[in-house]
């Protein structure tokens, strides 16, 4: 292809890369700002295509400056919505100044400068700012564990490569075989541009796709009253627990209901019975904390899975919660609801952890905790979770 066809090519895939991204977002409410950053940077990418097909038609360095300008503008504004996924932005007047500076060195620097401004030097900028754009994916909050995530740090670190190449390697090249060498930078220059438009755009709507799709599996898997796992998420997580703590740690679940919670939904409503959940589930939380994985399985039935734990610390983490519990009372119309919990034990040590060997087993402990009176914690004996085996 000639280079004509290759600006021509490049700015019908921009054009497409915006239309495909104000589509997506019209479905991704919660990332509109950044898809709106992303499809406004391939549109200025595509005027400034259009700028520099025409910039021999504006005096001196006046197109080449501004096309420059433009297409660095475009690039400020892609990274600017990889920044808003994390909450993060560049400041406008930062933006401002840069576009300023770039503006008034082409300008400075004048027509005897333009063709070395345009071929190398114009190019050490844009391979900035993909560097930063690659490092803060790398770095991101958001896109951490998001399979596409390599895929966009690759097309921007890649492209900023190139243009790192462009501003230190071609002049040499240049040097030593001569002006010849230029139409074939330009040409490899728009190649690549194509490769990085279509990767880099793909990539970063995967990039959103992936989050919402992983929102709502995390939506499904969350009890809504309480913020808890729900039984689906319970019975989906915590074998990748177990699986983490390996098969010679200590690993302990804790079985738990409310005792008579039917007869404070009766006594007190609905509502209040609401509260005695969320109450439950919030000193849970606290006190099991971050490596615990707590869930309510149904109604006023809950479960504690303590990876990497043993029978002892799990214990004391049970009557905590049980203690913390039966001290902090829900008021309703000025009365104080009284509600306890019972608990049951079970521990794997030394073997490969199962869980519904571990439930089973807490399960008749909990059984055990209710017969003989409710508001207690019972232990299941090692036998006995070998039997639920």
């Amino acid at each position: 292809m000639d280079l004509a066809t290759l600006w021509y090519l490049t700015t019908g895939t921009l054009l497409v890369a915006a239309a495909m991204t104000l589509w997506e977002r019209k479905a991704q409410a919660q990332r509109a700002r950044e898809l709106g950053l992303w499809a406004a940077a391939y549109g200025i990418f595509a005027f400034g295509c259009v700028l520099a097909m025409n910039r021999s038609l504006l005096p001196g360095v006046t197109g080449p400056a501004i096309t420059n300008v433009v297409m660095m503008f475009g690039y400020l504004l892609a990274l600017q919505g990889i920044l808003a996924l994390d909450g993060k932005r560049l400041h406008p007047s930062l933006m401002a100044a840069l576009l300023a500076a770039i503006g008034a060195a082409w300008l400075v620097a004048g027509a005897g400068a333009a063709s070395l401004f345009w071929n190398h030097i114009s190019a050490f900028p844009i391979a900035v700012v993909c560097a930063v754009a690659a490092l803060v994916l790398l770095r991101s909050r958001t896109a951490a564990g998001l399979r596409s995530r390599p895929i966009a740090v690759a097309a921007f670190a890649c492209h900023g490569l190139f243009y790192g190449a462009r501003t230190f390697a071609a002049p040499i090249l240049t040097t030593i075989y001569g002006n010849d060498m230029l139409p074939i930078v330009a040409e490899l220059t728009m190649y690549e541009a194509v490769l990085f438009i279509v990767t880099m755009s793909m990539s970063l709507l995967a990039l959103v796709r992936e989050e919402d799709r992983a929102r709502l599996v995390a939506t499904a898997r969350t009890d809504f009253l309480t913020g808890l796992n729900n039984r689906q998420g319970f019975f989906e997580l915590a074998p990748q627990h177990l699986a983490r703590a390996g098969r010679h740690a200590s690993c302990t679940l804790l079985a738990i209901d409310l005792d008579h919670f039917k007869a404070i939904n009766d006594r007190y409503g609905h509502e209040a019975g609401d509260r005695v959940l969320k109450l439950f589930a919030s000193i849970t939380k606290e006190i099991a904390g971050p490596d615990a994985m707590s869930a309510r399985l149904g109604g006023e039935e809950f479960a504690i899975l303590l990876p990497d734990m043993d029978g002892e610390e799990a214990r004391l983490i049970g009557q905590s919660i049980a203690r913390r519990f039966a001290d902090t009372a829900v008021r309703h119309d000025g009365l104080a609801i009284p509600a306890t919990v019972s608990i049951g034990m079970a521990e794997t040590r030394g073997r490969e952890a199962e869980l519904s060997a571990l439930l089973g087993a807490a399960d008749h402990a909990l059984y055990r905790a209710k017969m003989l009176g409710r508001n207690r914690i019972e232990i299941a004996g090692p036998e006995q979770v070998a039997k639920a085996a």
